[in-house]
């Protein structure tokens, strides 16, 4: 793929991202959104980073690998635990992190 095509993509995926956000979040914007919503909209984050991570997780290889072999699910379990009980992001991190590396590189 040339440079010119892949600017003409990047801008077409601009181009539709803003395309269909920005009117929902102009209308959004110009009016109070009910409380219900504000507190569902909290959720969205988390929602999406799960479905993001939690496929990786277990299907690293792409296939589901459940099993202390799979660095990336029990990193992941260990994450979940230390955010459980700590509530601290950059302690969460590293220890996920750490975990990780440990069992992929031993």
């Amino acid at each position: 793929m040339s440079i010119s095509e892949q600017i003409i993509m990047v801008l077409g995926m601009l181009a539709v991202t803003f395309g269909v956000r920005f009117p929902v979040l102009k209308l959004a914007g110009a009016r109070e959104l009910p409380l219900w919503l504000r507190r569902a909209l909290r959720y969205v984050p988390v929602a999406v980073l799960t479905a993001i991570v939690f496929p990786m997780m277990l299907m690293p290889e792409g296939v589901v690998t459940v099993s202390l072999h799979n660095a990336q699910l029990v990193a992941g379990i260990v994450a979940m635990i230390i955010a459980a009980m700590t509530r601290h992001l950059m302690l969460t991190i590293v220890v996920g992190l750490s975990v990780f590396l440990l069992l992929r590189y031993l």
